[in-house]
């Protein structure tokens, strides 16, 4: 594609060289770069792309894109891009050079502290049964349509982000699902990309490593709805708002008079709204009223907060364009989301479940879920991460301890810091709570299993699907499910032998 018309969109740009080159391919990796290449100098949070420009045009670069003007004596060969941002120049720039593919189907992009993962799972699941294939974009896996691959990146960069949406488009998806991170918001990663449904989840503390407070932290989701509403991108999005939320209250006011807003929820004053929520071990069901009808929702998932992943995945696919019946037909027969609220098995009377929690309220939720299964104890094991945010750890075990009837605090991924300094930092919240703390995560979940009762349920929360334990020296292969299998196996071998 010529540059100059790869940068047609592009409101702010100085270029110094020709803009009739051809661009073959668009990387913000100098070591990806190949003749013919737009390579996009990008500030991060531990390199400077601009300190690779010099290795890019050794490399064959055509252009360069940069927040650098270029040297006064610069003459080539590539052709310089002076722009105020570049990671919201790269976004555009990939998005034009992809054909905008994201304008070929229905896109449905979910951002909040809680339930994305499993919301998008569930918007994908609805449209691939309605529409026979889908896309799906999210932290544990991606879906082209035609290929199923595990997930790199919550919100890929948009250079990849348009090569995959590319991908959909040309497997014959009609509609896709994807995550959208408050990371991937405020890096203008999906800055160039229009969608039909907007999904606000939640907002509870998590992140403030990154975004320093609250504040800031839903100021960074906000911006997403904001933008959308300044430019649709030629869509007419609709914001999807979990309106008994208080950040969604917030921001449905925001957007009053600026875009189309679905306010899903348990409150009278919500649009797609549920009542008479039942459930049991086998799933729930509830009421639905949307749109002056009413319907019987039923899925096999568990837990109040997946009322509200199936109340926004049901909103955010009539914004897409699927009927409420059709989703809901689909709905009832969920999947199992890896890692959420993941039963694992049984032995001797004694059932674990697997979860991502990892904030405060994600773990009082599900603790408080499993607690309603009428449990004879809830054992929670869990942890927190190192070289993230501090000031939720005592929170955790706070949240824990409401719902649990003991605890058992380990190490989720440490990282650089002291896993005894972690579990100390923990501790703190734990109050009066019965509590043991085990430093390996493997011993401690053995521990669990096997202190167990017939009756009782144990909760592993934390990591959910990762397959790894990151340590300051090393990352090994870890995943709760297999270690929670075998401490079943040799807990009912324990109990054999008894016999």
């Amino acid at each position: 594609m010529i540059l100059r018309d790869l940068i047609s969109s592009l409101s702010k740009v100085t270029p110094t060289g020709s803009l009739d080159v051809e661009i073959q391919s668009i990387t913000a990796s100098s070591r990806e770069v190949r003749p013919g290449a737009l390579f996009a100098a990008i500030r991060g949070t531990t390199t400077d792309g601009h300190q690779f420009i010099p290795s890019a045009i050794e490399g064959g670069a055509a252009a360069i894109l940069s927040e650098a003007a270029p040297p006064a004596d610069y003459t080539g060969p590539a052709t310089w891009l002076h722009v105020p941002n570049s990671r919201k120049a790269v976004a555009a720039i990939a998005s034009e050079f992809s054909g905008h593919p994201w304008k070929d189907f229905a896109l449905a992009g979910v951002t909040g502290t809680n339930g994305k993962t499993t919301t998008t799972f569930l918007i994908h699941h609805i449209m691939k049964t309605v529409w026979h294939r889908a896309g799906l974009l999210g932290t544990i896996q991606t879906d082209d349509g035609e290929k199923v691959e595990t997930a790199k990146h919550t919100t890929p960069g948009s250079i990849e982000l348009s090569g995959l949406f590319a991908r959909m488009r040309d497997n014959g998806c009609r509609g896709a699902a994807m995550e959208v991170s408050s990371h991937g918001i405020h890096q203008n990663r999906i800055g160039s990309v229009g969608f039909d449904a907007a999904v606000f989840t939640n907002l509870t503390q998590d992140h403030l490593d990154y975004h320093g407070t609250m504040d800031a932290y839903f100021e960074a989701k906000q911006q997403w709805f904001l933008d959308l509403a300044a430019d649709p991108l030629g869509k007419k999005p609709v914001a999807v708002v979990n309106f008994d939320d208080a950040y969604g209250a917030e921001l449905v006011e925001s957007l009053d008079g600026r875009l189309p807003v679905i306010r899903f929820g348990f409150g009278v004053h919500c649009d797609f709204r549920a009542n008479n929520l039942r459930q049991s071990a086998k799933g729930m069901e509830f009421e639905l009223t949307a749109k002056g009808k009413s319907y019987l929702v039923r899925s096999p998932l568990i837990g109040r907060f997946n009322a509200y992943n199936l109340l926004a995945a049901i909103a955010a696919a009539s914004a897409c364009g699927i009927r409420p019946r059709e989703a809901i037909a689909a709905l009832a027969e969920s999947p199992q989301v890896p890692g959420r609220m993941e039963y694992v098995g049984n032995a001797g009377g004694a059932t674990v479940f697997v979860d991502y929690a990892h904030t405060p309220d994600a773990l009082e939720n599900a603790c408080r879920t499993i607690k309603d299964l009428n449990p004879r104890h809830l054992i929670t094991v869990f942890g927190c991460g190192g070289d993230r945010d501090k000031k939720k750890r005592p929170l955790m075990a706070e949240a824990a301890a409401l719902h649990s009837d003991a605890l058992i605090i380990t190490s989720d991924n440490p990282r650089s810091e002291d896993p005894l300094a972690i579990i100390k930092d923990i501790e703190a919240g734990a109050g009066g709570k019965t509590h043991r703390s085990i430093p390996d995560r493997a011993e401690a979940i053995a521990f669990a299993v096997q202190a167990s009762r017939s009756g009782d349920i144990i909760l592993i929360a934390g990591k959910g699907h990762e397959p790894y334990q990151q340590f300051a020296d090393k990352t090994i292969d870890f995943d709760d499910r297999k270690h929670a299998s075998k401490a079943l196996r040799d807990r009912a071998q324990s109990i054999a032998d008894q016999r």
